[in-house]
């Protein structure tokens, strides 16, 4: 591919040059025929232009000091992983065949956040692609020997004869340890715990960008094997997605603690408070850092000060949490140490100039940035000043910056002080593999700053600052294909390390098994209890 190829194709990409092809020059693409995925010579366009613009876009965590590389001296090789795909690339001469090479070569750069989005006027799935379906039973991952993890029965619906805890042995035709490496390359994901743990949650269920053809058929075939080492065969009909009647066994129980009345209502979180109230303790489920977060902790604060709840030790059960932003409001409130937040910054490139002008104007129409605290005015001042001078400069990265302005301004250390009110017990936070994002910054505060002690097993361990989204075209037609994203920058953790692929290690590590899963965040209470002095006798065991 030529110099000259490269930047139309740049500029195509973006959609900066009007693609003034008329129906005669899309090579027999119609309605009837569906969209017409090119020529051959097309396709390889298409995979030089991806595998430059990664090389220059794309923020993936390569650097040579970053923990995943000093652990993996031969890290991610992102242009090798996608030189893999270009004949499949190049041969891909139906929509889906295109479909799936583009979502295997947008994984190879281990970003759980980057996505292939279908658009109206590109390529077309089938319906049977689509179909929204489960099969009446789910599976969670037995981390017990962390080289040699496997799946297991965690619920099922009505009439499905089976246990929890019974291991699966094959899907579909396929042994499981072949199943999960097949899939793999459909998959999104930044860490091999996130992997499995997500992949067990999709083994009974259709999704969209994997191979109905290869991963699934008229039913959901299983062989299982008991803990006595009896082996047995399973074969469940799919059903439309929702209308399952689950058992209910993966449901997290707290023996001891009930739900407040009246505080359950927020996305953010619901508390639970010990039937003995002279246990001074709260447990919060967290559900993710969503856009009541501020309303939701401002609630909690107040609800603390009528019931004298402010001296009380907290829990927070992040074991299934999603991400989202202003995380550091929380720990503001959480607990009563200052702390060091999150820093982040751009990778300066074309995609990212696109993005940070856009996002310049959208500040200045709307007068707001959703995710910062003082309506936008401190990220607004770091895009035009400090951005803008990496951009003049050349330079391959801005400057790091708490992150996206959201707490703090750009000339800030980072130190952000507890608010006014705020608990002033010690804090334990719960972790699992399920999430990460938002989430794996909160774990990053909390470890690198030694707020809180942290049981279970780390997140996910994907965090970028921004990803932006734009249409992919044919380089050399512009017709467009699919909405294609690219990671903008790192997130920094307080100990300076980049996040991606880096979550904070946990203090207490304790595996979902088999043997643990019914009981599991009982038997975290019951540690936490323990280890603040409260002792567990007051928990019961979990009813199963």
């Amino acid at each position: 591919m030529t110099g000259r190829m490269v930047a139309r194709a740049r500029l195509l990409a973006a959609g900066f040059v009007a693609c003034a092809v008329g129906t005669a020059a899309l090579a027999g693409g119609s309605a009837e025929n569906g969209f017409d995925p090119g020529t051959p010579e097309d396709r390889e366009a298409l995979f030089d232009f991806l595998l430059k613009s990664t090389m220059e876009w794309d923020a993936f965590a390569s650097l040579p000091n970053h923990p995943y590389y000093r652990a993996h001296p031969k890290g991610i090789d992102v242009a090798a992983e996608i030189e893999k795909y270009r004949k499949e690339l190049i041969n891909a001469d139906t929509d889906e065949k295109l479909w799936f090479a583009l979502i295997k070569i947008s994984n190879t750069r281990k970003d759980t956040h980057l996505r292939v989005s279908t658009i109206e006027e590109g390529l077309r799935v089938s319906e049977k692609q689509q179909r929204r379906l489960e099969a009446p039973i789910r599976f969670a991952v037995d981390f017990s020997d962390a080289e040699n993890p496997f799946f297991f029965v965690s619920d099922f619906g009505e009439g499905v004869n089976t246990r929890v805890g019974d291991k699966v042995l094959r899907i579909n035709g396929m042994d499981a340890a072949e199943y999960v490496e097949r899939r793999r390359p459909y998959h999104r994901y930044s860490t091999n715990n996130h992997y499995l743990w997500r992949l067990g949650y999709d083994i009974s269920r259709m999704v969209d960008f994997v191979p109905h053809d290869e991963f699934y058929g008229d039913s959901l075939r299983l062989r299982l094997q008991r803990a006595d080492g009896r082996a047995y065969n399973l074969d469940l009909p799919y059903q439309r997605r929702g209308s399952v009647e689950w058992r209910g066994y993966a449901e997290r129980r707290y023996p001891g603690f009930s739900l407040v009345e009246g505080m359950s209502d927020f996305e953010t979180y619901s508390l639970y408070m010990p039937d003995d109230r002279s246990l001074p303790v709260v447990l919060l489920q967290w559900y993710g850092f969503r856009a009541d977060l501020p309303e939701a902790m401002d609630r909690l604060m107040e609800y603390a000060e009528e019931h004298d709840l402010l001296d009380h030790h907290v829990i927070v059960d992040a074991t299934r949490s999603r991400g989202g932003s202003r995380g550091a409001y929380a720990v503001q409130r959480l607990q009563p140490r200052p702390f060091r937040t999150t820093f982040g910054n751009l990778m300066v490139s074309d995609a990212s100039k696109r993005w940070v002008d856009n996002r310049i104007r959208s500040i200045r129409r709307t007068g707001s940035a959703a995710e910062t605290v003082d309506g936008g005015n401190w990220l607004l001042e770091w895009l035009e000043d400090d951005v803008q001078k990496a951009f003049d400069a050349g330079m391959r990265y801005t400057n790091n910056v708490p992150f996206k302005g959201a707490h703090l301004p750009k000339w800030a250390d980072g130190i952000i002080d507890p608010a006014d009110v705020h608990f002033r017990g010690k804090m334990t936070v719960w972790l699992a593999p399920w999430s990460g994002s938002h989430l794996d910054q909160f774990a990053s505060q909390v470890v690198d700053n030694d707020l809180a002690h942290v049981m279970g097993m780390s997140s996910g361990g994907f965090s970028n600052t921004w990803q932006t989204t734009e249409t992919l075209r044919f380089p050399t037609s512009g017709r467009p294909i699919v909405d294609y994203q690219w990671s903008l920058g790192h997130s920094i953790r307080p100990n300076g390390e980049i996040l991606q692929y880096n979550p904070a290690e946990v203090h207490e590590y304790i595996p979902q098994t088999r043997e643990n899963f019914l009981d599991y965040h009982a038997d975290l209470l019951r540690r936490t209890l323990d280890r603040l002095g409260l002792g567990a006798a007051e928990v019961e065991a979990s009813a199963r």
